[in-house]
């Protein structure tokens, strides 16, 4: 279908029918020039794409110069008789064509014997495939087409979009009254079957239209929602142009440019992926989103990279056409299923009714004589879970009139007082600030939100833009709320019924990311514009305190469960004490949790899970005993040996044994483990006493348990390469390595301790697979200077877009006598164990390592000492650690 205030015009410049006609009689082979004329074709239209030619222009000619070669190729062809014809369909039928789409031909015959035609028809295939066109085909008679259609809406789909090509425009027409709406698929059961497969399409991407490398035809947003509103159209209206829509009132002016615009610029994008890729390329993958960027004259900026100011473009574009297809959609549900039906009208108020089960305003001026109305729509829905949504035609007049909320509308301490209703609404909050950002009332409410609207990071870690994050937190929040949330996140399920005020956790969530893109510290900026939303909004100081805090150090608990040794008594008080009571740790635990579940699904699992409920019981705890009380290093060590001590006197351990064993530990071992760890490994370690082998234990969480991970404990003599052996053979059984923690006993054992999770980050719990771990651990460290081979296994296909300078930050950690090493590097098969080998070389000992994989990246964090024990004070070693680690990582990445 064609949009407004556009009609192609036939470019003679484009393709010379009349030269190529003369070439093609002096050719011996049809086949050469034809294959030259859609080589000419190709590289014109592809000079006038670079130069900044109008797209629709390139689409539409490219379906032009096909029509007129098909018609010629046609005519060198036999045909008995004109009772066939060649028509174009589906995409082609429309007259578009991108530079690699298939060209879907229809051989249509009048009569059901296509006998006569065979032998041509298999010449004209074949001609058609030497000449090198990408073509889709199909052979039906009338019969056949009333039938196929009648069975698959997808048939029926590509068959009302037709155009003759050459032949009678007779066999056409008839086609075309024998798939009238009035004998197959009815508007309404062809809108139903259009729209059941759309929700399908959808949900295949997450009913979302944010995707890291997002599917420009398929995905919510994309190609085909546009096709879709033209489907519908078409078969409900008998029209061939959007514009058409207009006039029917299904559409305005305002809405068709959106679709012209957004179409025009998709068609930009695909028409690029086709050209870069040299294939039928819908998906727009990292390998072309920074040369599409710079195609499109995007350059880098202090703040941005062009990239992701191409994406940002795209990412509005597709949110535009995606609310605009739900909006026209259950316009035509509205119309086409339900037109006929009468519902009850149930009055809200003297601004809002129910109608059909969704609110719809009272008023066609509503909005216009009452603006605060834009809000308190939310908050009716918010209050009424009955109403299943909002009325089309609402749908517009909010579009229409959102204009309204400016400084004034926002200063307004009226409307400022609805807003806080509804974030204290107890009704389904994020559900309704989700609706207040499709119908672009959110941005436009909070102008900073609104800046973060389509805003992207570059990389595999922030997989949706700022403002689809931040809403899937506020959605995960919701979810907290439910009682299913408890077999998946127990603590913050217990703890968000508990919290004082659920509306300050909305505030934060929403203000937690909204400094991104304006350069500086995000959460600064945040907390600076959470404190100004506070102030007009009437917070109390205490409350405003308490967000601008939230919003500041959201990163904070995450960064200290996945950097810090929280088993160190000292890592807890001084987390504890920038907490400060146990009210801020509540919400800065949920706020955490909701926000790692909504950057990415792949980064919670069991393991991080752990560390937060760990992190938070312990400080809890710290809080509880004041945080002038400390809990002191001997203090801790004593309680858990006696508790361990207790453990194994109650198993009959036999506890002379026991005494002698723990004799050659060190303290730091008892502030490492739990007391059940403690007694696990010693019986272990007691009742392999004798054996040369290593001692491989391992223990998985239960099936009931959705936190932890799978701890792989190794009791075997010191080596010096043993860390880098192990690392290294546990690449080679697929698991990857979550924490680490290395202890050496006085007469040169080693107990180490390693938290392991699949390629899924899931724990490991069959007995099987767990055997094969142990078994091949112990094979591969019976002689760890027979060192395992590190692994050389490709390196997937999206990182090998990022460049990712490995950088190595070195402090000292003096309470603890021992050197900390942050590690921020490319995320490599291998990389760990290549780490081991460099430590190994440079005569390093590892105490402990928090490993960390976000996106394309690795943040790894290394507790290090000397052979001696000492930390790494002298500078001039640190500096070769660090060219060393620089030097192999770089070149492996």
């Amino acid at each position: 279908m064609l949009l407004h205030h556009y009609r192609f015009e036939p470019d003679e410049t484009l393709f010379d029918i009349e030269k190529f006609r003369t070439e093609l009689g002096g050719s011996r082979s049809p086949i050469a020039p034809f294959k030259a004329a859609l080589g000419e074709i190709q590289a014109r239209l592809d000079e006038r794409f670079r130069a900044g030619a109008d797209i629709r222009d390139l689409v539409h000619g490219r379906a032009w110069c096909l029509d007129r070669l098909l018609a010629i190729a046609w005519e060198l062809h036999d045909w008995p008789d004109d009772g066939i014809a060649l028509l174009a369909v589906g995409g082609y039928g429309r007259g578009e064509l991108h530079p690699h789409s298939d060209i879907d031909l229809l051989l249509l015959l009048e009569q059901d014997d296509d006998t006569p035609y065979r032998e041509p028809l298999t010449a004209f295939i074949t001609f058609l495939w030497d000449i090198g066109l990408e073509i889709g085909h199909s052979v039906r008679s009338l019969t056949d087409c009333s039938h196929e259609a009648a069975a698959d809406v997808t048939v029926i789909t590509n068959l009302i979009e037709t155009r003759t090509l050459a032949g009678p425009e007779r066999l056409r027409e008839a086609m075309q009254q024998r798939l009238s709406p009035d004998r197959l698929w009815p508007a309404d059961h062809f809108f139903e079957a259009k729209w059941q497969e759309q929700i399908s399409r959808h949900y295949r991407f997450n009913n979302s239209e944010y995707h890291l490398e997002p599917n420009i035809k398929s995905s919510p947003g994309g190609l085909r929602d546009i096709q879709m509103i033209g489907w519908v159209a078409k078969r409900h209206f008998a029209t061939q142009r959007y514009e058409d829509l207009v006039a029917h009132g299904f559409m305005n002016d305002a809405e068709l440019h959106i679709l012209s615009q957004g179409q025009a610029f998709l068609w930009q994008v695909r028409y690029a992926l086709h050209m870069l890729s040299g294939r039928a390329e819908d998906r727009l993958l990292f390998d072309h989103q920074r040369t599409i960027a710079e195609l499109f004259g995007y350059h880098d900026t202090p703040e941005r990279l062009a990239v992701e100011q191409f994406m940002k473009r795209y990412y509005r574009h597709v949110t535009a056409l995606a609310r605009l297809n739900d909006m026209l959609l259950q316009h035509f549900d509205e119309a086409i299923l339900h037109g006929g039906e009468s519902f009850e009208t149930v009055p809200l108020n003297e601004r809002f009714e129910i109608k059909g089960g969704y609110i719809q305003a009272r008023s066609r001026t509503l909005f216009q004589e009452h603006p605060s109305a834009l809000l308190e729509l939310f908050l009716l829905m918010a209050e009424h879970p009955e109403i299943e949504g909002v009325r089309a035609d609402t749908i517009r007049l909010i579009r229409d009139h959102r204009h309204l909320i400016d400084d004034r509308f926002r200063a307004d301490p009226h409307h400022q007082r609805l807003f806080m209703a509804l974030l204290r609404s107890s009704g389904n909050v994020a559900r309704q600030l989700r609706r207040m950002n499709r119908y672009g009332v959110l941005g436009k409410y909070l102008p900073v939100f609104g800046q973060a609207v389509g805003l992207m990071q570059h990389d595999l870690f922030h997989i949706y833009t700022v403002d689809a994050h931040t809403l899937r937190l506020l959605k995960c929040i919701h979810g907290f709320r439910k009682p299913d949330a408890r077999e998946s996140f127990p603590v913050a399920a217990e703890l968000v019924q508990q919290l004082p005020r659920l509306d300050l956790l909305w505030i934060a969530g929403l203000f937690h990311d909204i400094g991104k893109g304006r350069g500086g510290d995000h959460s600064l900026i945040g907390a600076r514009d959470v404190e100004a939303f506070a102030h007009d909004h009437g917070l109390s100081e205490r409350d405003t305190r308490l967000v601008s805090w939230l919003v500041e150090h959201h990163l904070l608990m995450s960064m200290v469960a996945q950097k810090r040794d929280i088993t160190d008594p000292d890592v807890i008080s001084d987390f504890a004490r920038c907490v400060g009571d146990e009210t801020r740790l509540d919400y800065l635990y949920v706020l955490t949790v909701a926000d790692i579940n909504a950057t990415n699904p792949t980064l919670w699992n069991g393991w991080r899970a752990s560390l937060l409920r760990q992190l938070h019981g312990e400080t809890r705890r710290a809080l509880r005993r004041g945080l002038e009380n400390p809990m002191e290093r001997d203090d801790s060590v004593r309680e858990t040996r006696d508790e361990a001590h207790s453990l194994l006197a109650t198993v009959g351990a036999d506890m002379e044994k026991v005494d002698r064993l723990w004799a050659s530990l060190g303290e730091d071992y008892f502030l490492q483990y739990a007391p059940s760890e403690i007694a696990w490994q010693t019986q272990g370690i007691l009742g392999h006493a004798g054996s040369e082998l290593p001692l491989i234990l391992l223990s998985a969480p239960t099936a009931d348990m959705a936190e932890g991970g799978t701890k792989v404990f190794i009791h075997t003599r010191s080596v010096d390469d043993l860390f880098a052996a192990t690392s290294a053979a546990m690449e080679q059984l697929g698991l990857s390595i979550h924490d680490a923690r290395i202890a050496t006993s006085s007469n040169n054992w080693t107990l180490n301790t390693f938290i392991v999770l699949d390629d899924h980050g899931h724990a490991i719990r069959d007995p099987a697979r767990l055997e094969e771990i142990r078994h091949h651990l112990v094979e591969e460290l019976d002689d760890p200077d027979d060192y395992p081979q590190i692994v050389t296994r490709h390196t997937p296909r999206q990182l090998k877009h990022f460049r990712v300078p490995t950088e190595v930050f070195i402090r000292q950690d003096p309470a603890n006598e021992r050197t900390l090493l942050e590690l921020v590097a490319p995320d490599r098969p291998g990389l760990l164990a290549r780490v081991g080998r460099i430590f190994m070389e440079q005569d390093i000992a590892l105490s402990a390592a928090k490993i960390a994989t976000l996106g394309e990246r690795v943040e790894d964090v290394f507790f290090i000492t000397d052979k001696a024990g000492a930390p790494l004070i002298d500078a001039e070693r640190q500096r070769r650690l660090r060219e060393r680690l620089i030097e192999v990582l770089d070149v492996s990445g």
